[in-house]
């Protein structure tokens, strides 16, 4: 960083930052001598304020490169036209903070939350004595995220439009209902990443990959595609029609009735492929020997549901919520369960005829931030399966293969750490 780039700013020490942190959060929790923290124009590069709570503490103007925020809680915390450059702000909570004009460029913000934040461009106004704005300074431009880590990052319902962020790896993020008008996203990674209900009008998306992104009801108006990698991406889903949609509730009522019977009364039921969205009472229900592979049933309330020894080979269940289901023998090689919900779900071996087991299979699937708190993954084939950033704490993983496993930033026992 160059001494003459931020003439003028008052350069503070680490006792300095960590004294106002205090002051801070003694504020903030009641105590007395508390003060709100103001940091506004001062050199703070390369210090460290990670896990403090600083919420609507002021970083206006201020200069952050290569800080560490990391855990930070800074809601509604102003960075307006801040210098975030290479700043460590991974799992940092941002939910409403002001990031107008401020620059990101090369920060980590992987699991960070920045629900609702404002990215937009930066502009300083004053009223005159009609009590009409006028503009005294419009030379922040726009947020700057260009090569950018928001892995996993919670974006819902964010402010950017007008934003640069080229190159930038929004992998996996939680983008629902973003704004993302006129917004440069060239070369950016959105991989898996889920744009439900955003607005992408104008949008520069030239070269940017959203293989497996999810576009559902996605705004995409006069948006620049070229090169773009759509691959995998869940568009908007076709609506089926009436008899259609019957046909398949009918196959998975009849297919519960064949469970529940023993095989006396139903049929079991083949939903090879079928888009399973719109089918009503699948939680808690008897779904034993389910063949669905490649079905979609991104989203879909599958809590408590008996699918013991199902196929499910290849599905997209992402963001479903699969917690209490019993999945013991389950087939989900290959299947999509990225952010899905897993707690307490049941994934051990299945007892067949003659005392044979039948081990639940995982291998290759893609379980990313997925929640398998307290979950039962004894004997589980987990072969190549990639479980970054996924949660596996208290979970049963007696005699589970790992071989080939992706583990990258899992929460892991501590008896599979040691």
């Amino acid at each position: 960083m160059s001494n003459a780039r931020h003439a003028g700013f008052a350069r503070l020490t680490q006792d300095d930052i960590t004294a106002t942190a205090v002051r801070h959060e003694m504020l903030y929790s009641g105590r007395l001598g508390g003060a709100r923290a103001s940091f506004a124009f001062c050199d703070l590069s390369g210090l460290s304020l990670a896990g403090r709570n600083l919420a609507d503490a002021d970083f206006t103007g201020a200069v952050l490169e290569e800080a560490d925020l990391r855990g930070a809680k800074l809601d509604s915390a102003s960075f307006f036209g801040t210098d975030l450059r290479r700043a460590n702000l991974i799992n940092a909570s941002l939910r409403r903070a002001d990031l107008r004009g401020a620059s990101l460029r090369g920060a980590d913000l992987t699991g960070a939350d920045l629900y609702e934040a404002d990215l937009r461009e930066g502009t300083i106004a004053e009223k005159d004595r009609y009590g009409n704005l006028k503009v005294l300074q419009h030379d922040l431009g726009p947020s700057e995220l260009p090569s950018a880590t928001l892995h996993a990052a919670n974006l819902e319902r964010a402010k950017m439009s007008g934003a640069i962020a080229v190159q930038a790896d929004f992998t996996d993020a939680i983008m629902k209902n973003c704004r993302l008008t006129r917004a440069n996203l060239r070369l950016a990674r959105l991989n898996g990443a889920n744009l439900e209900n955003a607005d992408l009008t104008g949008c520069n998306l030239t070269g940017a990959d959203l293989a497996g992104a999810i576009l559902l009801g996605t705004c995409l108006d006069l948006v620049t595609v070229d090169g773009a990698k759509l691959n995998g991406a869940l568009c908007a889903e076709v609506e089926p029609d009436a008899a259609e949609l019957g046909r398949l509730q009918n196959a998975v009522d009849r297919h519960v009735r064949w469970a529940e019977s023993d095989g006396a009364d139903g049929a079991p039921a083949d939903l090879k492929g079928a888009d399973l969205r719109k089918i009503k009472r699948l939680a808690h229900r008897m779904l034993t020997a389910l063949s669905a592979p490649n079905a979609i049933l991104y989203g879909v309330n599958l809590e408590g549901a008996s699918l013991q020894g199902s196929n499910l080979a290849g599905c997209d269940l992402r963001s479903a919520r699969l917690a209490g289901a019993d999945l013991r023998g389950a087939n989900l090689c290959g299947a999509k369960l990225t952010h899905a919900d897993l707690t307490e779900a049941r994934l051990g071996p299945l007892l067949l005829a003659e005392s044979r087991l039948l081990p639940a299979r995982l291998e290759k699937a893609e379980a990313r931030y997925a929640d398998f708190r307290g979950c039962d993954l004894k004997e589980t084939i987990l072969t190549g399966a990639d479980l970054s950033y996924a949660n596996l704490n208290e979970v049963d993983l007696r005699h589970t293969d790992f071989t080939g496993t992706v583990l990258a930033g899992a929460k892991l026992p501590a008896a599979l750490v040691a």
